[in-house]
């Protein structure tokens, strides 16, 4: 039973991955690529295990694409900070806690990367309405049918499945290939 449950989760994955829409990656890759050589920052942001990737990436773009005698990312997690997240929950509720950071951050043509399996979290939603009322780039990995993220960004690539886990491992290897291009597109600029 273990097997048959594995061997089809997997399975699923693969086919996945093998739908990626590889033109709208290639978009998101140039934005944020810009925003490097344009100096300009790069904010991510997700909940629960998207919270996760989130970090992941922020610490994959500002620590994995380091190259010795080039500048770096500018690139921030909106995740990290738990007591501000706390603060910012407990005082102007759950619903804002992304924003308010961003009032605090952002700049025109900043990027703003959300994670979302359901794209439907209002957190992540004000977020980004916010983000683009400033003039900020956004960008969404999302999920399902991308909910109302999907026409509130940019630029997206949208996991058509329906299981968050699936979503969540995608957008996870999404990110590792991003910031390894990076890191080797730098590398062989050196």
């Amino acid at each position: 039973m273990v097997k048959k449950f594995v061997s089809g989760y997997i399975g699923k994955l693969k086919d996945l991955l093998g739908e990626l829409p590889v033109a709208e990656i290639e978009k998101i890759v140039d934005i944020i690529f810009k925003a490097y050589k344009d100096d300009k920052q790069v904010f991510i942001m997700g909940n629960g295990g998207s919270a996760s990737t989130a970090s992941h990436f922020a610490c994959d773009l500002g620590k994995g694409t380091i190259v010795r005698g080039k500048k770096r990312f500018r690139v921030i997690s909106l995740y990290e900070n738990t007591s501000l997240i706390t603060a910012l929950a407990n005082d102007f509720g759950y619903d804002l806690v992304f924003k308010e950071q961003l009032i605090n951050l952002v700049n025109p043509k900043d990027v703003v990367i959300v994670l979302s399996a359901s794209g439907n979290s209002p957190n992540v939603v004000e977020a980004i309405k916010y983000a683009k009322s400033r003039g900020a780039v956004a960008i969404g990995f999302i999920g399902f049918d991308g909910g109302k993220l999907r026409s509130l960004v940019d630029e997206h690539v949208l996991i058509k499945a329906n299981n968050y886990g699936q979503v969540e491992d995608v957008h996870l290897i999404l990110e590792h290939a991003i910031s390894q291009y990076f890191k080797d597109k730098l590398e062989k600029e050196a």
